[in-house]
């Protein structure tokens, strides 16, 4: 698998290799959801496609970082009550963790926040949206 780090090179698709954040717009892809390729304090920032929320619901978008800034901090999706989906550096693999398991591990112990998106994936070959 090749890297998808944030400063190596990109493989033409997040199956092929991925960091959090291009594994976690992958995943709502197939969702029908389409969110742009942004870093995580671009993410943060976005309103256009995305939107804060407080209380998390299927595919909402959750950041975690050592500090509540969004500057590097880790792209999960929440996926039910107690079920977090992200790709674990520490594991090499897509991982569904309960909350606790991210408070203890500095790296992730803060949650900066959770965006949910709004914007339907466009069916390029039917030319409207799915």
């Amino acid at each position: 698998m090749l890297s998808a780090g944030p400063d190596g090179d990109t493989p033409p698709s997040w199956l092929d290799g991925s960091n959090c954040q291009r594994f976690a717009y992958g995943v709502l892809a197939l969702f029908g959801l389409a969110c742009p390729p942004l870093r995580s304090s671009d993410l943060w920032d976005y309103q256009g496609a995305t939107t804060v929320v407080q209380d998390p619901e299927p595919l909402d978008l959750m950041l975690y970082n050592k500090t509540a800034d969004p500057f590097g901090a880790h792209v999960a999706i929440w996926m039910a009550p107690d079920q977090i989906l992200h790709l674990c550096h520490e594991i090499g693999v897509p991982v569904i963790w309960q909350p606790a398991m991210f408070a203890t591990r500095p790296r992730y112990a803060t949650l900066v926040g959770l965006k949910r998106v709004k914007a339907r994936r466009v069916d390029r070959a039917a030319g409207s949206n799915s």
